[in-house]
């Protein structure tokens, strides 16, 4: 039973490591993602769980390993398509707001303010900057877009 104390415990450290700093494999371009730290932690701390409740059935020793293993590779697969599709999913890249309408939240300076987009993305209030003063609760439209602030002017 020990073995598979040992391995679900490595398992895990590696998989909070890879949950607090990063995939500890992404810097190795190795299988486009087929090696995952995540999934070898999830795979490790299956087949160290698994295989200890196996074990602990009175089941011969060696039904213990076996099933450990069949179901470690089994999350591991599992985990490294879910990886693969998570990471697919999120793009980072914040959509462009250039040419979308709203109401100004606060009055608009040179310095700052905030408005309100329609945009089908928008759901928060965004910083806003214009040329000129506008006043609170006036129409606008974005006319330039810089990271996460945007230029606007009156409609």
């Amino acid at each position: 039973m020990l073995p598979f104390l040992i391995v679900g415990g490595v398992g895990l450290a590696v998989l909070l490591l890879s949950l607090i700093v990063g995939d500890i494999f992404d810097h190795f371009e190795i299988g486009d993602g087929a090696i995952s730290g995540t999934a070898l932690g999830i795979a490790a701390v299956v087949f160290g769980a698994s295989g200890a409740l196996t074990y602990t059935s009175n089941l011969d020793p060696v039904w213990a390993y076996v099933l450990a293993a069949v179901l470690a590779i089994l999350a591991y697969l599992v985990s490294v398509l879910l990886v693969k599709r998570l990471t697919k999913s999120s793009d980072g890249v914040p959509t462009s707001a250039l040419g979308l309408s709203g109401v100004t939240r606060s009055t608009i300076s040179p310095a700052g303010g905030e408005v309100s987009l329609d945009g089908p993305h928008e759901v928060e209030r965004r910083l806003a900057y214009s040329d000129e003063t506008i006043a609170e609760g006036v129409r606008i439209r974005v006319v330039e877009h810089s990271g996460t602030r945007v230029k606007v002017v009156a409609e």
